[in-house]
């Protein structure tokens, strides 16, 4: 018989609905501010590998000339993602969720395991609780890199009256290069997350919908409601 077991509390549920698209918002945004001065590319002197982004990237997503509307924008769903952020790291303190995220020492270790697994070189996947090891590095990774994204997003919107901040990151430049970066791994994060979505299946994508997973029954030990037979007496037959 099939089981419902509990998986994620309203908190967690409400924060992480909250934060999807608000994030997906700034990362928008964000695109419409950088248009306006996209300097950065891979690349040695005059030699350019990989530009972010090609004019006809931004043509596409018709991103040319919206400048005010991207940094208004970003600076209005910016208190959204951070308040919505603070109060998530404060609930997993107070409701000790902490210890169900935050990796333990043997995290490091398992977290290969399940990278294996997931590209089926390995068929066991490793003792987990609420979330496997590899999770728990990405969900804490997530943490520290809203905490930067924060830290150096108010640095090149004030870099003034921050300039205490600006500084220790390095200044203007390091901080906007900062920032960035942040946010190209949170962008490879939301795909990353989506496709594990997805081949995780619909069970898995009820319990941060409804809180809820169902378990599929486990089959009876041998000998408690199965009878086994012998080969050597389905030979006599």
């Amino acid at each position: 018989m099939k089981t419902i077991v509990k998986k994620h509390p309203l908190a967690i549920r409400w924060f992480h609905w909250i934060n999807f698209p608000v994030l997906a918002v700034m990362i928008w945004s964000g695109l419409l501010i950088y248009w306006a001065n996209d300097i950065y590319r891979v690349g040695w002197g005059d030699k350019t590998v990989l530009k972010f982004f090609p004019d006809s990237f931004n043509k596409a997503l018709n991103i040319p000339f919206r400048l005010a509307e991207g940094m208004s924008l970003h600076f209005f769903f910016m208190w959204f993602f951070a308040i919505n952020g603070f109060l998530y790291v404060l609930y997993l303190f107070i409701s000790g969720e902490w210890r169900l995220i935050f990796p333990n020492k043997k995290s490091l270790k398992e977290s290969w395991q399940v990278v294996l697994h997931d590209l089926h070189i390995k068929k066991r996947m490793p003792p987990q609780k609420k979330y496997n090891a590899a999770q728990r590095i990405a969900y804490t990774g997530v943490i520290f890199m809203g905490i930067g994204s924060l830290l150096t997003g108010l640095a090149i919107y004030k870099p003034v009256q921050f300039n205490f901040l600006c500084n220790l990151l390095g200044g203007y430049e390091w901080a906007r290069a900062e920032h960035f970066i942040l946010t190209i791994l949170f962008t490879l994060f939301f795909l990353v997350h989506i496709i594990q979505v997805i081949i995780a299946g619909w069970n898995n994508f009820r319990g941060i919908v409804t809180g809820f997973e169902v378990k599929p029954p486990t089959p009876p030990p041998v000998g408690e409601g199965t009878m086994e037979v012998h080969p050597l007496n389905e030979l006599k037959k």
